[in-house]
Protein backbone atom coordinates (compact mmCIF):
# COMPACT_ATOMS: atom_id res chain seq x y z
CA UNK A 1 0.00 0.00 0.00
CA UNK A 2 1.19 3.41 -0.97
CA UNK A 3 -0.45 6.13 1.53
CA UNK A 4 0.12 10.15 0.35
CA UNK A 5 0.98 12.90 2.75
CA UNK A 6 0.60 15.32 0.68
CA UNK A 7 -2.97 16.40 -0.27
CA UNK A 8 -2.49 18.79 -2.25
CA UNK A 9 -3.90 22.78 -2.57
CA UNK A 10 -6.94 23.56 -0.74
CA UNK A 11 -10.22 23.04 -2.27
CA UNK A 12 -11.76 26.48 -3.84
CA UNK A 13 -15.10 25.90 -1.78
CA UNK A 14 -17.62 23.48 -0.74
CA UNK A 15 -17.32 20.53 0.96
CA UNK A 16 -17.99 16.54 0.60
CA UNK A 17 -19.70 15.65 4.29
CA UNK A 18 -19.90 12.09 3.60
CA UNK A 19 -22.05 9.54 1.71
CA UNK A 20 -25.57 10.50 1.23
CA UNK A 21 -26.90 7.20 -0.14
CA UNK A 22 -26.85 4.69 -2.87
CA UNK A 23 -28.97 3.99 -5.48
CA UNK A 24 -29.39 0.32 -7.07
CA UNK A 25 -31.22 0.12 -10.65
CA UNK A 26 -32.55 -3.58 -10.00
CA UNK A 27 -35.18 -5.50 -11.60
CA UNK A 28 -37.64 -5.68 -8.42
CA UNK A 29 -37.14 -2.87 -6.20
CA UNK A 30 -39.32 -4.19 -2.94
CA UNK A 31 -38.04 -7.88 -3.18
CA UNK A 32 -34.04 -6.13 -2.72
CA UNK A 33 -35.25 -4.06 -0.02
CA UNK A 34 -36.94 -7.23 1.43
CA UNK A 35 -33.69 -8.70 0.95
CA UNK A 36 -31.15 -6.20 2.94
CA UNK A 37 -33.56 -6.13 5.54
CA UNK A 38 -34.20 -9.53 6.14
CA UNK A 39 -30.36 -10.53 5.42
CA UNK A 40 -28.19 -6.94 6.44
CA UNK A 41 -30.39 -6.15 9.24
CA UNK A 42 -31.86 -2.48 7.34
CA UNK A 43 -35.23 -1.51 8.09
CA UNK A 44 -37.41 -0.20 5.88
CA UNK A 45 -38.29 3.47 6.09
CA UNK A 46 -39.14 5.03 2.92
CA UNK A 47 -40.82 5.09 -0.41
CA UNK A 48 -41.65 6.31 -3.79
CA UNK A 49 -44.13 5.00 -5.90
CA UNK A 50 -47.70 5.09 -7.79
CA UNK A 51 -49.30 6.14 -4.14
CA UNK A 52 -47.11 8.71 -4.13
CA UNK A 53 -47.33 10.05 -7.64
CA UNK A 54 -44.20 8.85 -9.18
CA UNK A 55 -46.03 6.80 -11.81
CA UNK A 56 -42.77 5.64 -13.57
CA UNK A 57 -40.30 4.47 -10.93
CA UNK A 58 -41.06 2.20 -7.85
CA UNK A 59 -38.48 3.34 -5.24
CA UNK A 60 -37.67 2.06 -1.62
CA UNK A 61 -35.56 2.91 0.73
CA UNK A 62 -33.51 0.79 3.55
CA UNK A 63 -31.33 2.23 6.34
CA UNK A 64 -29.08 0.72 8.88
CA UNK A 65 -27.40 3.17 11.17
CA UNK A 66 -25.69 5.91 8.72
CA UNK A 67 -26.24 3.75 5.72
CA UNK A 68 -28.97 4.50 2.93
CA UNK A 69 -29.82 2.15 0.55
CA UNK A 70 -32.30 3.07 -2.46
CA UNK A 71 -33.82 0.75 -4.65
CA UNK A 72 -34.99 1.81 -7.73
CA UNK A 73 -37.40 -0.36 -10.55
CA UNK A 74 -39.28 0.48 -13.38
CA UNK A 75 -43.02 -0.23 -13.64
CA UNK A 76 -43.16 -0.23 -17.15
CA UNK A 77 -41.47 -3.47 -19.69
CA UNK A 78 -40.67 -0.63 -22.29
CA UNK A 79 -39.03 2.05 -20.69
CA UNK A 80 -35.87 2.28 -21.88
CA UNK A 81 -33.24 3.76 -19.34
CA UNK A 82 -33.47 1.45 -16.06
CA UNK A 83 -34.52 -1.70 -18.08
CA UNK A 84 -31.23 -0.90 -20.47
CA UNK A 85 -29.02 -0.36 -17.29
CA UNK A 86 -30.10 -3.75 -15.37
CA UNK A 87 -30.03 -5.58 -18.61
CA UNK A 88 -26.39 -4.54 -19.17
CA UNK A 89 -25.48 -4.71 -16.04
CA UNK A 90 -27.73 -6.97 -13.74
CA UNK A 91 -28.62 -5.07 -10.72
CA UNK A 92 -26.22 -2.79 -9.68
CA UNK A 93 -25.11 0.42 -8.11
CA UNK A 94 -26.06 3.56 -10.61
CA UNK A 95 -25.28 6.39 -8.33
CA UNK A 96 -23.33 7.14 -5.29
CA UNK A 97 -24.63 10.16 -3.82
CA UNK A 98 -22.33 12.75 -1.26
CA UNK A 99 -23.93 15.46 1.31
CA UNK A 100 -22.61 18.69 0.50
CA UNK A 101 -21.80 22.08 2.10
CA UNK A 102 -22.47 24.61 -0.50
CA UNK A 103 -23.44 22.66 -3.85
CA UNK A 104 -23.17 25.94 -5.60
CA UNK A 105 -19.94 26.40 -5.15
CA UNK A 106 -18.83 22.48 -6.03
CA UNK A 107 -20.92 22.27 -9.22
CA UNK A 108 -19.78 25.51 -10.58
CA UNK A 109 -15.99 24.35 -10.16
CA UNK A 110 -17.29 20.70 -11.55
CA UNK A 111 -17.99 22.90 -14.69
CA UNK A 112 -14.98 24.37 -15.11
CA UNK A 113 -12.70 21.43 -15.11
CA UNK A 114 -14.47 19.86 -17.69
CA UNK A 115 -17.59 17.87 -15.32
CA UNK A 116 -20.10 16.36 -17.56
CA UNK A 117 -23.26 17.59 -16.00
CA UNK A 118 -26.51 14.86 -16.21
CA UNK A 119 -28.88 17.64 -14.22
CA UNK A 120 -27.58 20.78 -13.52
CA UNK A 121 -28.66 21.92 -9.95
CA UNK A 122 -32.52 21.71 -8.90
CA UNK A 123 -34.84 22.09 -5.84
CA UNK A 124 -37.37 19.71 -4.48
CA UNK A 125 -39.00 20.81 -1.33
CA UNK A 126 -42.17 19.20 0.84
CA UNK A 127 -43.37 20.36 4.17
CA UNK A 128 -40.15 19.29 5.84
CA UNK A 129 -37.71 22.02 3.61
CA UNK A 130 -35.79 22.41 0.63
CA UNK A 131 -33.09 20.03 -0.79
CA UNK A 132 -30.58 20.76 -3.69
CA UNK A 133 -29.09 18.72 -5.72
CA UNK A 134 -27.16 18.17 -8.81
CA UNK A 135 -26.18 14.99 -11.05
CA UNK A 136 -22.97 14.31 -12.64
CA UNK A 137 -21.48 11.78 -14.90
CA UNK A 138 -18.10 9.28 -13.55
CA UNK A 139 -16.90 6.79 -15.18
CA UNK A 140 -19.00 4.19 -17.11
CA UNK A 141 -22.71 4.54 -16.88
CA UNK A 142 -22.10 5.43 -12.86
CA UNK A 143 -23.22 9.15 -12.03
CA UNK A 144 -22.77 11.05 -8.61
CA UNK A 145 -25.70 13.09 -7.28
CA UNK A 146 -24.55 15.99 -4.91
CA UNK A 147 -26.94 16.77 -2.13
CA UNK A 148 -27.40 19.77 -0.21
CA UNK A 149 -29.95 19.00 2.71
CA UNK A 150 -28.83 21.27 5.40
CA UNK A 151 -32.47 22.81 5.90
CA UNK A 152 -34.30 19.61 5.59
CA UNK A 153 -36.05 18.47 8.30
CA UNK A 154 -37.63 14.83 6.47
CA UNK A 155 -37.12 11.10 6.75
CA UNK A 156 -35.30 11.26 3.29
CA UNK A 157 -35.99 13.36 0.58
CA UNK A 158 -39.22 15.38 -0.84
CA UNK A 159 -41.53 13.07 -2.55
CA UNK A 160 -41.11 10.18 -0.48
CA UNK A 161 -43.92 9.06 2.30
CA UNK A 162 -42.55 7.37 5.65
CA UNK A 163 -42.91 3.45 5.07
CA UNK A 164 -45.28 0.87 7.04
CA UNK A 165 -43.70 -1.96 5.80
CA UNK A 166 -42.03 -4.58 8.31
CA UNK A 167 -40.70 -7.84 8.16
CA UNK A 168 -41.74 -9.59 11.04
CA UNK A 169 -38.09 -11.58 10.59
CA UNK A 170 -36.22 -8.81 11.69
CA UNK A 171 -37.33 -9.06 15.04
CA UNK A 172 -35.97 -12.63 15.43
CA UNK A 173 -32.81 -12.11 13.26
CA UNK A 174 -29.54 -10.75 15.56
CA UNK A 175 -28.26 -7.21 14.66
CA UNK A 176 -26.33 -6.78 11.99
CA UNK A 177 -24.03 -3.46 13.48
CA UNK A 178 -23.32 -1.89 10.40
CA UNK A 179 -22.66 1.68 10.77
CA UNK A 180 -21.75 3.72 7.80
CA UNK A 181 -20.70 3.51 4.14
CA UNK A 182 -16.64 3.52 4.82
CA UNK A 183 -15.83 3.54 0.96
CA UNK A 184 -16.98 2.75 -2.20
CA UNK A 185 -15.07 0.86 -4.85
CA UNK A 186 -15.29 1.80 -8.90
CA UNK A 187 -13.91 -1.15 -10.93
CA UNK A 188 -12.01 0.02 -13.74
CA UNK A 189 -10.74 -1.76 -17.14
CA UNK A 190 -7.62 -2.21 -17.48
CA UNK A 191 -4.91 1.00 -17.60
CA UNK A 192 -8.33 3.02 -16.73
CA UNK A 193 -7.45 2.99 -13.52
CA UNK A 194 -5.16 6.10 -13.66
CA UNK A 195 -7.37 8.70 -15.50
CA UNK A 196 -10.47 7.87 -13.25
CA UNK A 197 -8.11 8.37 -10.07
CA UNK A 198 -7.24 12.24 -11.59
CA UNK A 199 -10.99 12.91 -12.68
CA UNK A 200 -11.60 12.78 -9.03
CA UNK A 201 -8.66 14.71 -8.05
CA UNK A 202 -9.38 17.48 -10.85
CA UNK A 203 -13.13 17.41 -11.24
CA UNK A 204 -14.25 17.25 -7.75
CA UNK A 205 -10.95 18.30 -6.34
CA UNK A 206 -10.59 15.25 -3.74
CA UNK A 207 -6.97 14.40 -3.05
CA UNK A 208 -4.74 11.08 -3.31
CA UNK A 209 -5.44 8.94 0.03
CA UNK A 210 -3.67 5.52 -0.82
CA UNK A 211 -3.33 3.57 -3.57
CA UNK A 212 -2.25 -0.23 -4.42
CA UNK A 213 -1.01 -1.85 -7.90
CA UNK A 214 -0.86 -5.25 -9.35
CA UNK A 215 2.50 -5.92 -7.59
CA UNK A 216 1.06 -5.53 -4.04
CA UNK A 217 -2.16 -6.91 -4.85
CA UNK A 218 -3.21 -9.80 -7.14
CA UNK A 219 -4.43 -13.14 -8.25
CA UNK A 220 -2.48 -15.91 -9.85
CA UNK A 221 -4.77 -14.80 -13.04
Amino acid sequence: MTSYTDKGSKPDGGKFLCFDHIVFWVGNAKQAASYYCTRMGCQHIAYKGLETGSRNYAAHVVQQNKIRFVFVSAYEPNEKEVNLHVAKHGDGVKDVAFTVEDINVIVQKAKERGATLVRDIWEEQDEHGVVKFATVKTFGDTTHTFVQRSGYRGLFLPGYRASNRHDVLSDNLPPAKLDFIDHVVGNQPDLSMESAAKWYEKTLQFHRFWSVDDTQLHTEY
